[in-house]
């Protein structure tokens, strides 16, 4: 029997790892591909209701939708304020997640399962769930939240609408993307942390250090590479929130609780200016690139650590 080539060995190593991810590739260009690029195109034209009912093509404009968004004063301060919404719910997350892994690592086995088993369930809850408790606890008339507040301050919150001020009300639609954020942080950080050698920080105890000074000099820098990218990964998660305003304004967002995806939407079918949605919406994506950048350049890092 004649010997294999080396040659055609190494190809065959080498072609191995795209043979294994060409089934998911295709996949992801047959499910977003096309709609990818028919967005792209539509972003390019000026797609009425009219040419929507009458079948007919929609004229090209090239670059007027992109030069009318923007241009408009209101689509800034959507990216801003969509950049600042992003920014709070993955500080909030990272600080409460770090705080209930650090929990899970100082209790017993028993008592772990049990809040690991509520971190899964919490998790686990449909957004839709999730915003009509939230929805509850905010009513203005019935809401436990007005009625704790009452008690414990002893001022009148009896009928408090917290959504008619945008600061109070987007207060409670992170609590909402905090609270279903912060189990999947928790879990992945306790890992990390189950990972740090005992016998790292009993030599730093040795040495003298103690609490808040083990944890900033011994153990955040063995979990850091992963909490830069956990942290990365729930901005870019945060960036793209839709699902919770929506739902917590009954599908009826008002202007000042407009973020890039629910501007994207009301402007593509609810104003019908489907073109300046498909602009907002490409403009959105290429937001959301460059935070994937920093996401993929941390786990790179995270690798070569390794």
């Amino acid at each position: 029997m004649p010997a294999r080539r080396p040659g055609g060995a190494r190809r065959a190593r080498r072609a191995t790892p795209y043979l294994l991810i060409a089934p998911m590739v295709g996949t992801l260009l047959l499910v977003l591909g096309y709609p990818l690029v028919d967005m792209v195109l539509l972003s390019f034209k000026d797609m009425t209701r009219k040419q929507l009912f009458a079948g007919t093509a929609p004229p090209w404009v090239g670059l007027d939708q992109y030069r009318t968004v923007l241009s408009d004063g209101f689509f800034w301060a959507v990216v801003a304020r969509t950049v600042a919404f992003a920014l709070v719910c993955a500080g909030l997350t990272m600080l409460c997640g770090l705080a209930f892994a650090l929990l899970l690592r100082a209790v017993s086995s028993w008592v772990r399962v049990v809040l690991v088993g509520v971190q899964v369930a919490v998790w686990a809850m449909p957004f839709m769930v999730a915003a009509s408790v939230f929805r509850w606890l905010s009513d203005a008339d019935y809401g436990v939240v007005n009625w704790l507040l009452g008690r414990v301050t002893g001022a009148d919150f009896r009928g408090h609408n917290w959504f008619s001020n945008p600061w109070q009300g987007f207060a409670v639609i992170v609590a909402v993307v905090v609270w279903g954020a912060i189990p999947f942080a928790a879990i992945t950080l306790h890992a990390a942390l189950t990972q740090v050698p005992a016998e790292l920080e009993e030599a730093a105890r040795v040495d003298g250090a103690r609490g808040v000074a083990l944890f900033r000099h011994v153990t955040f820098p063995m979990i850091r590479p992963l909490f830069t990218v956990v942290a990365a990964l729930s901005a870019i998660w945060d960036f793209g929130a839709f699902s919770q305003i929506w739902l917590m304004r009954g599908g009826q967002p008002e202007r000042d609780y407009y973020l890039l995806g629910v501007y994207s939407f009301i402007e593509s079918f609810a104003v019908n200016r489907y073109s300046a949605g498909a602009a907002i919406a490409l403009v959105t994506v290429v937001l959301l690139l460059g935070g994937s950048a920093v996401y993929l350049r941390q786990v790179l890092r995270t690798g070569e650590v390794e």
